[in-house]
């Protein structure tokens, strides 16, 4: 049985590794999708109507008010309604507190961080006036466990692999969905957030053999793997699980 049928589902970052392929699960539980991204949006619409979805693609800053309300706009006027949102969107960088930037960090935060709480306060309106909502929002094991040991490289190139500002951004999307999750829970509104650990995509191609061996079930995840957990807490089903992190990390 499907599991989203005719719900409305905005995916930010949906032309990238793990947007990609939840937007494509969630074509195959029959939601209506619209796919964000700032960059094309045009092959993922592609495979989503070869999946038998009703989808819209939209071109959107997530770092920007304006352009996440031309987003919303865009939802409304296709689909008349908003119930999921899942935030995907967001960068990787690299470095330890020397090497991080001002400037650096700033861009890190607003882009991972700063705008999933632009997208959630955009999108709550219309989900508590309807009484219902799911709200998955990405997050990362490098919010909770300050980076993986790199034995094999001396300390300056270990400093240099470092993902402070990354792993920084990615703990605030945990206390965000914490609070996110109480403040709306009355309301019909889950609130979740998934952590996933190594996952095979265009983000972790360079991905260190090494730190691979480090994982207990001998394998990166993919992204499908992801995806289902997502399309899991989109659903019906889930409606008794709020204010949680799911961790996809493979041990």
């Amino acid at each position: 049985m499907k599991r989203l049928v005719n719900r409305v589902a905005i995916i930010t970052g949906a032309s990238g590794g793990l947007g990609r392929a939840t937007a494509i699960r969630f074509a195959q539980e029959g939601a209506l999708l619209c796919l964000s991204d700032i960059v094309s949006t045009n092959e993922i619409l592609s495979l989503v109507r070869a999946e038998g979805a009703s989808a819209i693609g939209v071109s959107t800053d997530v770092t920007d008010s304006q352009s996440i309300q031309q987003m919303v706009d865009a939802t409304i006027n296709a689909f008349g309604k908003i119930e999921i949102l899942v935030n995907i969107a967001g960068i990787s960088s690299h470095g330890a507190s020397d090497d991080v930037d001002e400037a650096l960090w700033e861009k890190v935060i607003r882009t991972n961080l700063t705008s999933v709480f632009l997208n959630c306060k955009a999108v709550l309106p219309q989900m508590r006036a309807n009484g219902y909502g799911r709200i998955i929002n990405m997050s990362s094991i490098l919010a909770k466990n300050g980076g993986n040991p790199r034995p094999w490289i001396d300390a300056t190139e270990q400093k240099k692999a470092g993902n402070l500002a990354y792993g920084a951004s990615k703990a605030g999307v945990l206390g965000l969905t914490f609070f996110l999750a109480k403040e709306n829970a009355s309301h019909g509104i889950t609130v979740n957030a998934i952590a996933p650990g190594p996952i095979a995509t265009h983000m972790t191609r360079n991905f260190p053999q090494p730190l691979k061996d480090q994982i207990p079930v001998g394998r990166m995840g993919n992204a499908d793997e992801v995806a289902d957990a997502v399309a899991f807490l989109a659903g019906d089903t889930a409606g008794f699980i709020t204010g949680e992190v799911l961790d996809i990390n493979g041990g």
